[in-house]
């Protein structure tokens, strides 16, 4: 058998010659040199590559990476990508999309890609607003929020990305600050080796109409004592002193500080991404305080082209019909004279 040979990439071979057209100060800048950084070390071809986005500041994506990709409509990404990947099984497809794009117009879309478990990725930029229409609430803002259709305050409670996606059945699940662009790259990276459907949260700032929306967590001043980056098989351990870590109390998780009350890092949580039981992923993902990043759910399972070949298989394994013609003249057949 012929090994294919994949040119070493820079993340210069990855950059179009499009002019990037975002705001000064956005997150967008960052998602798209990590991904461009992250593409030469996931061992795919160029031309193998597919990014597909729907309507939105993030679906301009696909014009600044030199590969394959295609602008579609709002909040269809998902069954576009699901096409081609499922034509040619070979690619590594990527859907790029926004908190509106893939939540509400797209939301049907979004669920029922992640419980198929197609193999392929999501990156879902969300900044609780809706930055191209010029600032208008969207499924992700919070309940008080005043934007540009909500002047009084938002009155809709918001969707959590990982607590629905999970709830889909999602099989991979992660989330990661907008301004961390190296643990972005490896994040990418880990998605693409992942078989079947990723899906990865970035809390992305939009400057213009949301700004600040997860300084709380994100702010480089605050990042090491709000966020617990997880790691699967590790003790789920935060803070700048590295002292502070989760506990399960009863049915609830609980912040706790080891060298207190007799807590050794021995009694802190291990995380387990790899668990089939959505229990905990469910709890980390509603977490407000640490917020988790990190990979919270990588289980694997059958992924829908699997399923769809094993079912293919079988039919032909048990079908008496060995070409198309047996099956033409199969059952009750008529002549017309």
């Amino acid at each position: 058998m012929e090994t294919t040979v994949v040119k070493e990439y820079t993340f210069k071979d990855f950059t179009s010659d499009q002019e990037v057209r975002w705001c000064p100060g956005c997150d967008d800048y960052v998602i798209l040199r990590a991904m461009q950084k992250a593409l030469p070390k996931m061992g795919v071809k160029r031309e193998d590559v597919v990014f597909v986005s729907g309507i939105g500041c993030s679906s301009r994506f696909p014009y600044y990476i030199d590969s394959y990709g295609i602008h579609s409509i709002h909040g269809r990404a998902p069954g576009i990508a699901s096409g081609v990947k499922l034509a040619n099984p070979n690619l590594s497809v990527w859907v790029i999309t926004g908190d509106g794009d893939a939540l509400a117009i797209g939301g049907n879309h979004f669920i029922h890609v992640l419980r198929r478990n197609i193999d392929l990725n999501i990156i879902l930029f969300n900044n609780e607003i809706y930055g191209l229409t010029k600032g208008q609430f969207s499924p992700t803002s919070l309940v008080g929020q005043k934007t540009k259709s909500s002047p009084y305050g938002n009155t809709q409670p918001p969707f959590s990305p990982g607590e629905l996606a999970i709830g889909a059945q999602a099989r991979f699940f992660a989330r990661i600050g907008g301004n961390t662009p190296k643990e972005m790259t490896q994040l990418f990276i880990e998605a693409e080796k992942f078989k079947g459907t990723s899906l990865i949260e970035i809390l992305q700032n939009c400057p213009i109409f949301n700004d600040g929306c997860f300084t709380q967590y994100t702010s480089k001043a605050v990042r090491e004592d709000k966020q617990l980056n997880v790691e699967h098989g590790k003790p789920m351990i935060f803070g700048k002193e590295q002292d502070k870590g989760l506990v399960l109390n009863g049915l609830k998780l609980e912040v706790v500080t080891i060298g207190e009350n007799g807590i050794t890092e021995n009694d802190i949580l291990v995380h387990d991404a790899k668990e089939q039981d959505t229990t905990l992923h469910q709890m980390l993902v509603r977490l407000q305080y640490p917020m988790v990043t990190g990979i919270i759910r990588s289980f694997d399972d059958a992924t829908l082209e699997e399923r769809e070949d094993a079912l293919t298989a079988e039919v032909k394994a048990n079908s008496k019909f060995t070409k198309t013609d047996d099956l033409f003249f199969s059952g009750g057949t008529y002549k017309v004279e």
